[in-house]
């Protein structure tokens, strides 16, 4: 397998100085060692106007087959014959992104110290690699490549076999890439991107392949629209890597959007201005290690989509995590409040009519709702819980709790803690909210859920939304009997919902009462539906006192 890298130049600025950043003589052919081969560098081309470099790669096939510990394939699809036949010693894949990686390791990092300027720089560059293997076509190839600065991505099918077109295409591609980009920025999409195409790896992905990967990426992964799935194939489809990957991919994008550090990330509480955060909206529902369209996520968890389509819920786990946050599912967003905004006043609203001072956000998520909460100050306690420490620090870098006042400071409070399980903590506190939290739990472990609420903590009023499963067939974009979010493990009709809803009320002693969120459909009712549920007192049960 091998690559070109070209570029154009002018007797001031030399097409030969590509040796410089490539740390590779243009006189000289130079031979490096790898674990499954060897590596060529040598350049047909070398003058002022043009030069070009070639990276060949020769592939070992038998030290491939020993080093992958009985899996006979290296990465190579059809794993049943790959220890016979496969196409790893022609093929661009993960192997050639290693071999990048070592032999142009200093290029890569940006780094040359003959010419710092021209690495920094953009070059006018043409890359070609003859044998893509792109599980996804040449349209993929199009989409990972093309929002990164290039002005023509070329991906052509390569036939089967060119004396027999009958027979069709290839799952390969050959590739060309025109543009003006640094060569450090180029080497890292390949380094990333090749492997992403193949949707394969010749070796293990370890946990530090996430370093890896966000390092490569280091100023275009955190805003490609199809980060989700770069992410979850070039770890190997490891949902709890991809997951990791995408909360710190989060934070990188947050910390752009203030512009400053991630470690200095800050997004305060500006307690005297009532206007929300813009939120995304995506552009599809598709889970991570899908092929198909994916979208940016929160840091937490997979966002579930009250519009699969257009819009980005507040979610969270089984254990309690959630964002808060969703996008409306309409063309007129720019008019109309998005449904994460409806659902937050929807909350507060009710908030506010119940009389509440002390409030539990139960699965806080990125804290937007503990944030709208800080805003009144009629709330003069909020206590965000989740069971992610990574999404607690990305709440409390949201909220800016090192720099609020101490009297602001005093009002908040974020604790971690799983919603499944009873926490004293938790105990005496004026209302309890639960947003889109319950679809996330198991069903047997639902009553575990509702006893450590409605049982142990006992606060006077809860409020609960949840996705309502009939208005699901307005969405365009979601098949019909499918659930929002593959995260999802069930979806409640509104007569589902009122059923449990009724039930946890007689149980433990409160009243329950139902409002929609959103457009409430004549036909399929809204898209959220809420549950206000307030204890009753006169029935026995005594304030703070498990049932």
């Amino acid at each position: 397998m091998f690559l070109t890298i070209s570029t154009t130049g002018t007797p001031e600025r030399p097409a030969t100085d590509l040796g410089f950043l490539l740390h590779k003589h243009p006189d000289r052919a130079q031979t490096f060692s790898t674990a499954h081969g060897t590596a060529h560098v040598l350049y047909p081309e070398a003058s002022a106007e043009r030069c070009t470099a070639a990276l060949l790669l020769e592939v070992d096939p038998v030290a491939l087959v020993r080093r992958g510990r009985g899996k006979g394939r290296g990465g190579a699809p059809d794993a049943a014959l790959a220890q016979y036949v496969n196409d790893r010693p022609y093929a661009a894949s993960s192997l050639l992104a290693v071999a990048l990686s070592t032999v142009f390791k200093s290029a890569l990092r940006g780094v040359c110290a003959a010419m710092p300027e021209r690495a920094a720089s953009p070059l006018p560059l043409r890359i070609e690699i003859p044998a893509v293997p792109a599980r996804g076509g040449a349209e993929l190839v199009g989409k990972l490549f093309g929002p990164l600065g290039w002005t023509s991505v070329e991906a052509r099918p390569v036939a089967l076999d060119e004396r027999f077109p009958q027979w069709g295409e290839s799952r390969y591609t050959h590739l060309v890439l025109e543009g003006e980009l640094r060569l450090a920025d180029a080497l890292r999409q390949l380094y990333v991107l090749l492997p992403v195409l193949d949707d394969a790896k010749h070796y293990w992905v370890a946990p530090d392949e996430v370093d890896k990967l966000l390092r490569a990426g280091d100023g275009w992964l955190a805003g490609h629209p199809e980060q989700k799935l770069i992410t979850s194939r070039y770890l190997a489809r490891r949902w709890s890597l991809t997951r990791q990957a995408m909360e710190r991919l989060e934070l990188v994008r947050l910390a752009e959007a203030d512009d400053m550090e991630v470690e200095a990330l800050d997004n305060a509480v500006v307690l005297d201005d009532p206007a929300e955060e813009t939120e995304e909206a995506p552009a599809d529902g598709t889970p991570y290690g899908s092929d198909g369209p994916t979208r940016p996520n929160g840091p937490n968890t997979p966002n579930s989509s009250d519009s699969p389509e257009n819009s980005a819920s507040s979610d969270s786990s089984e254990n309690g995590s959630s964002e808060n946050s969703d996008s409306s599912g309409s063309g007129s967003a720019a008019k109309e409040p998005s449904l994460a905004d409806q659902r937050r006043d929807a909350i507060l609203t009710a908030l506010r009519d119940a009389g509440a001072g002390t409030v539990l956000d139960l699965g806080c998520g990125e804290g937007r709702l503990v944030r709208a909460l800080l805003k009144d100050a009629r709330f003069t306690r909020v206590v965000g819980v989740d069971v992610s420490v990574r999404a607690l620090t990305i709440a409390s870098r949201r909220l800016g709790l090192e720099r609020l006042s101490e009297r602001q400071a005093a009002r908040v409070t974020l604790v971690q803690g799983a919603l499944t399980y009873t926490d004293k903590r938790l105990k005496g506190y004026d209302a309890a909210v639960l947003s889109e939290v319950v679809e996330h739990v198991d069903p047997p472990r639902l009553p575990a859920l509702e006893y450590a609420v409605f049982g142990a903590a006992r606060p006077r009023t809860v409020l609960v939304t949840t996705p309502n499963a009939e208005y699901n067939v307005r969405w365009e974009t979601l098949p019909a009997g499918h659930v929002r979010h593959s995260d999802h493990r069930f979806e409640w009709t509104r007569e589902g919902f009122h059923g449990w809803a009724d039930a946890v009320a007689r149980r433990h002693g409160y009243t329950v009462a139902y409002a929609p969120v959103g457009p409430d459909d004549p036909e399929v009712g809204p898209p959220t539906q809420m549950a206000v549920f307030s204890r009753r007192e006169e029935n026995g049960h005594q304030e703070g006192k498990a049932a």
